[in-house]
């Protein structure tokens, strides 16, 4: 695969001290906390500020603040949802320093819930303890979005650029960051293919959702920030682990694109899952039943369809009621009602489709990656926190904990400014008619079950798609590239993790195997513009959490 996307000379240039890839939660957050101690921040996001990830976000955020609860549950929920594959004092990060980042939020201006002027908290699947906290009934991510962009709108040392798609870092004699390219679409001062000057790059640019036919990831997540972090040298890590969320509401055969979400936290109020002849689907399956982890509730649901040949299974929410159904959620009834369904009086048809990336670019506890001055936090990053399969509302969590932590440390590790050294790597592009069939390909052969000849036969089409090369230099073509090495780095970490682990589902290797894969990670990085994997055991853990470490 092509070593940089080609891409025209800058036609512009400009330099910051920092420069933030990405403007969900992840990214407004860093770019916030770090506008005080490091100089000029620049954050660059795809589309306009609220168009990532965070605003789809329908459940809420996950942390100990409610009566009885503590760290030590969220964390053994955690844990348990990871399936043996969490870095456990990454997990311990999250949920010690999780209430307070939640009570940041607030006094950001985040409206939560409340009820009886208590904090309103609910429950999801793998959590034992209600410690979700919601706003707007199930438009928790839009609230949270809204109250960043206001306050990064107050923040005047905050420069933005809008509608800005990441391309390449520019490395340093050293391998590390010396700036960003990045194309403008004709917004604001700059446009074109431009160069920004920089100390450090966080990147915060959410996940791969765009490798898949059906996903409910907008249609900016096509993995940019994954394939620029891998071409500059970083590892991908635990890519294999793709949360494919059980309740998708099922439009029919021919839907692609971004497909409605019927949050969890529809299951944590009551309603639960039946098949076409009205049993229980959850029933006698997991002792948390319809609120069972997700890859546990994902693989019930397939093995039914694939037993009865049907496309999908339903969600019975109807005693729920019609009014209760407007109160807590608002924006999932009116998606329903846009699709004929009223969930207060029908069955909603609902099936797996890709969710969430678990893994991404591999990082230390305080969000360092392997590349000198480039930083990754939320979805685009791999901190170890989610293992094999994310425990419901805890990447909302993540984001905000982790990049709490790389400002912490950056402003005192910032690289002093660096020329950017002649660019060796070979450039290249795939042709964007190629997207589709990719797509087509990754959802038959490296979706919900997978197979060592599937993954074989979707690593070779890919291969194949690599070769397309398109004349054109335009983000349609520099998107497929993106997506084609993500999409190759999965397919090739799938495959050599030969065991069934959480959201990982292998039909060749049905059990979880402890004794070769216990605790490890698959890695993936680019070597001579190649992608090669290879399995890092689980270090010794230390029991304590050391700044630094």
């Amino acid at each position: 695969m092509p070593g940089r996307l080609d891409a025209p000379e800058p036609g512009w240039s400009t330099e910051a001290d920092v420069v933030v890839i990405g403007s969900g939660i992840a990214g407004l957050t860093a770019a916030l906390r770090l506008r005080d101690s490091v100089g000029k921040v620049l954050l660059v996001t795809k589309d306009v500020l609220a168009a990532g990830s965070t605003q789809w976000a329908q459940g809420g955020i996950a942390a100990a603040l409610g009566p009885g609860d503590t760290p030590a549950e969220h964390e053994v929920d955690t844990l348990v949802a990871g399936a043996g594959a969490c870095d456990v004092e990454a997990v311990r990060v999250l949920v010690t320093e999780g209430p307070d980042a939640v009570r940041e939020l607030i006094s950001l201006g985040t409206n939560f819930d409340h009820h009886d002027g208590e904090l309103s908290l609910t429950r999801e699947g793998g959590h034992h303890r209600d410690r979700i906290a919601h706003a707007g009934g199930d438009a928790t991510g839009a609230e949270i979005q809204r109250a960043l962009i206001a306050a990064v709108a107050a923040a005047p040392e905050i420069e933005v650029i809008q509608h800005a798609l990441a391309l390449d870092l520019q490395l340093a004699a050293d391998g590390g960051v010396a700036g960003v390219t990045l194309h403008v679409m004709g917004e604001g001062q700059h446009d074109g293919v431009g160069a920004v000057r920089c100390r450090a790059v966080v990147l915060a640019a959410g996940g791969f959702g765009q490798v898949f036919s059906a996903s409910t990831n907008p249609s900016v997540s096509t993995g940019d920030g994954m394939a620029l972090a891998l071409r500059a040298g970083a590892a991908l890590r635990d890519l294999e682990f793709v949360q494919f969320h059980p309740t998708v509401m099922y439009l029919g055969p021919d839907s692609t694109g971004q497909q409605p979400l019927i949050s969890e936290a529809v299951r944590g109020e009551g309603a639960f899952l039946v098949d076409f002849e009205g049993n229980r689907l959850m029933a006698g399956v997991h002792p948390l039943a319809d609120l069972a982890p997700r890859d546990v509730v994902a693989k019930a649901i397939t093995r039914r369809m694939m037993e009865t040949g049907r496309p999908h299974m339903w969600l019975d929410a109807r005693h729920l009621g019609a009014e209760f159904w407007e109160q807590r959620f608002p924006t999932i009834l009116a998606t329903c009602r846009l699709h004929g369904v009223d969930p207060s009086t029908d069955l909603i048809p609902v099936a797996p489709a890709h969710h969430f990336a678990s893994g991404g670019v591999a990082t230390d506890l305080w969000g360092r990656t392997s590349v000198p001055g480039l930083y990754a936090t939320g979805e685009v990053a791999c901190s170890g926190v989610h293992g094999a399969n994310r425990l419901a509302s805890n990447s909302l969590l993540e984001g905000l904990v982790f990049s709490r932590r790389i400002a912490e440390v950056l402003p005192s590790e910032l690289r002093p400014w660096a020329p950017a050294v002649e660019d060796a790597r070979v450039p290249g592009l795939v042709d964007p008619e190629a997207r589709s069939q990719l797509q087509g390909v990754m959802t038959d052969l490296v979706g919900v079950l997978r197979s060592a000849a599937g993954l074989v036969a979707a690593a070779e089409v890919l291969a194949e798609l690599g070769q397309r090369g398109s004349a054109t230099p335009a983000t349609p073509s520099w998107e497929t590239t993106n997506l084609v090495a993500v999409s190759t780095a999965l397919a090739l970490a799938a495959l050599l993790r030969e065991e069934t682990r959480g959201s990982h589902w292998r039909d060749d290797f049905a059990e979880r195997d402890d004794l070769r894969f216990g605790g490890g990670h698959v890695d993936v990085r680019l070597v001579d513009g190649r992608a090669t994997t290879h399995f890092v055991a689980a270090p010794a853990t230390d029991p304590s959490v050391v700044k630094g470490a």
